[in-house]
């Protein structure tokens, strides 16, 4: 997709063009009894949802992030305030957000609507807070991840990097697989591997070539260590929300393994997401209008109200040697050629049956490049950025060859949208890369 006034990077030939149109609606503009800065990420029409322990409470419990504070719904639904919620107390006071997430969408407004007002300046709440107001950066306050997922499937929507990754893989005549442009292709992932932001994990270790032209491989740490800058959304029939999402990815293990079936232990060691999961409703203003599709899509994917979201997502890695990270991309959540509902109506289009805490990610996000960065600042992995490997860029000071990522080497992901007034954020998603496993 090109947006008007950007191209795409210099070294891939120019894709067809679509306009995102941009859907206008109006917020209002809110308060509550919690301070925090206008650009602060996490203000009253935002409110997500996380789950959350403390050093004197270990257990794990449902929360909402407000401000530089997490409102603990589990000792808030033990209170008189409670009387007024339309939720039933017992759907909080239980380790995870499963049972939440599986109530029907008008449950989770009527919900929001009582936040929203328990959170509001004239709130009688207000009087004993710090009763249910945790310190969500305090050191002896940990995050978890939101939900119990029970299955994990990552899709490979976005033109952008399908057709990228295509060019480089196939050149420009062959960049996109003949169904590409008919179906959200996707796999079907590990959930057990997701992690919350801030796990370290291991370099994989697999099957690789040793050298291109070798015919025999040999078992060894992945040298072509990648990562990718997603979201992804929880939801059965209706999306309850979405997280950020890094799918990382050992490039050499999957080139070896990835025919006939596609990807496989190249995907399963580790998947980070953010800990927080931000709700339709609070993204509304940020709506922009999906794709238009060319050749038009079978009936049962017709989403003719189909909307993306306009969330600026920016990734940026700190290496072994330095102490601050450096910027390495900028992209956005509405770079998805289909849409979540079609996703979701693809997804079960079989009889599949999907359940309220599974989870499914929507592919690296690469957005067009831009005349001040034609070749850098808006592609959503590594195998774009160093084409392959090929070009080596410099990322800092300290480092003039980057090409895939080293033991020692953090990546963060960060989304914020900013509305008249307020910003919505998603919190970080963040992961260290460590050696792999002695012996491997």
């Amino acid at each position: 997709m090109n947006t008007p006034g950007s191209k795409q990077p210099s070294w891939f030939p120019r894709p067809p063009s679509w306009l995102s149109r941009p859907i206008l609606v109006l917020a209002l503009i809110i308060m509550s009894f919690v301070q925090y800065p206008s650009d602060h990420p996490f203000p009253i029409q935002n409110l997500p949802y996380g789950v959350f322990s403390t050093d004197t409470q270990p257990a794990t419990r449902p929360g909402v992030a407000i401000g530089d504070f997490i409102l603990d719904l589990a000792a808030l639904s033990q209170t008189e305030h409670w009387a007024k919620s339309p939720v039933k107390a017992s759907i909080f006071q239980t380790a995870n957000l499963d049972a939440f997430v599986a109530l029907e969408p008008e449950d989770w407004a009527a919900f929001r609507a009582f936040l929203t007002s328990i959170l509001s300046p004239s709130s009688p709440l207000k009087a004993n807070a710090d009763a249910v107001l945790v310190p969500r950066t305090a050191a002896s306050t940990h995050l978890h991840l939101p939900i119990n997922i029970g299955d994990y499937t990552d899709f490979y929507a976005s033109y952008e990097h399908a057709f990228n990754a295509g060019v480089l893989i196939r050149g420009p005549a062959n960049a996109l697989q003949p169904n590409w442009k008919h179906l959200p292709v996707g796999y079907h992932g590990r959930a057990s591997s997701i992690v919350v932001s801030g796990t370290p994990f291991h370099r994989p270790t697999g099957q690789i070539l040793d050298k291109p032209t070798d015919k025999q491989p040999i078992f060894a740490p992945c040298r072509k260590l990648d990562y990718e800058l997603e979201t992804a959304f929880v939801g059965r029939k209706h999306i309850f929300g979405m997280v950020l999402m890094n799918d990382w990815s050992a490039r050499d293990i999957q080139t070896w393994e990835y025919v006939p079936l596609g990807p496989f232990l190249s995907k399963n060691f580790c998947t980070t997401i953010a800990p927080w999961i931000v709700t339709p409703a609070a993204l509304e203003p940020f709506k922009v209008k999906q794709y238009e599709h060319d050749p038009a899509l079978l009936p049962y994917l017709d989403d003719p109200e189909g909307y993306n979201y306009a969330v600026p997502l920016h990734l940026e890695i700190k290496t072994a040697e330095s102490e601050a990270y450096s910027h390495v991309s900028t992209s956005s959540m509405q770079h998805t050629y289909y849409t979540f509902a079609q996703m979701i109506a693809h997804h079960s289009a079989t009889g599949c049956n999907l359940r309220p805490s599974d989870m499914m990610g929507s592919g690296t996000l690469s957005a067009p490049g831009n005349s001040d960065a034609p070749n850098d600042g808006a592609l959503g992995s590594l195998l774009e950025r160093s084409r392959l490997g090929r070009e080596p860029f410099e990322l800092n000071e300290g480092r003039k060859d980057m090409t895939w990522l080293r033991d020692g080497d953090s990546v963060r992901i960060t989304g914020v949208a900013k509305g008249e007034g307020y910003s919505i954020g998603f919190g970080e998603c963040e992961g260290t890369v460590l050696p792999a496993w002695a012996g491997a």
